[in-house]
């Protein structure tokens, strides 16, 4: 499930109150203990490390930390020959669902970023699905993104694909990193 606002394209994440520019990294999370704390008891929707035995865990972190400001579960899909996004959200200091102001603007748009990465990564274009949570994501994915609404497999099913996929990869820049946790 995606539950993600696209609340501004700002190549690093920006400081909501002071407009500050914070560069970020990416962390693949390999260790379910790391993981056990991300839950829905803390805003997290979900119990990542159930998620962890059978998708790839990214975070994405301000740099030189390992301060989490977005989660991502996905998994290469051979058969649609995309990324499979299966759950992607901000913490919640950054989720608009939870807090009425975020701390960082740009979660968002770097978390579906990350997965675009790793579809041209496994030599997909870039092209990646997902479900959205909600048909007002849906319609705000299609708006921001140019995302294209499949309802193949759920109601709020849909795809990014390769020129979406292109615009979005050159409006967010962080470092990949080596380090996992």
């Amino acid at each position: 499930m995606i539950n993600v606002w696209i609340d501004e394209f700002t190549p690093c994440l920006k400081d909501a109150l002071t407009g500050d520019i914070v560069e970020t990294e990416v962390v693949q999370i390999t260790r379910s203990s790391y993981l056990s704390k991300y839950n829905r008891r803390t805003q997290w929707y979900v119990n990542w490390a159930e998620l962890l035995k059978e998708h790839e865990i990214y975070a994405l972190v301000i740099k030189g930390t390992t301060d989490i400001q977005g989660l991502v579960a996905l998994q290469k899909n051979d058969d649609y020959q995309a990324v499979y996004v299966a759950w992607m959200c901000a913490a919640s200091q950054n989720n608009k669902e939870i807090v009425d102001r975020p701390k960082y603007l740009g979660v968002g748009g770097h978390l579906f970023s990350i997965c675009i990465d790793k579809a041209q990564e496994y030599g997909f274009d870039g092209v990646i699905t997902g479900f959205a949570a909600n048909e007002e994501l849906l319609k705000h994915y299609c708006a921001a993104f140019g995302a294209v609404p499949l309802r193949a497999l759920h109601p709020y099913h849909f795809m990014i694909e390769e020129g979406e996929a292109k615009r979005i990869q050159e409006a967010y820049t962080y470092e990949w990193t080596d380090a996992r946790l």
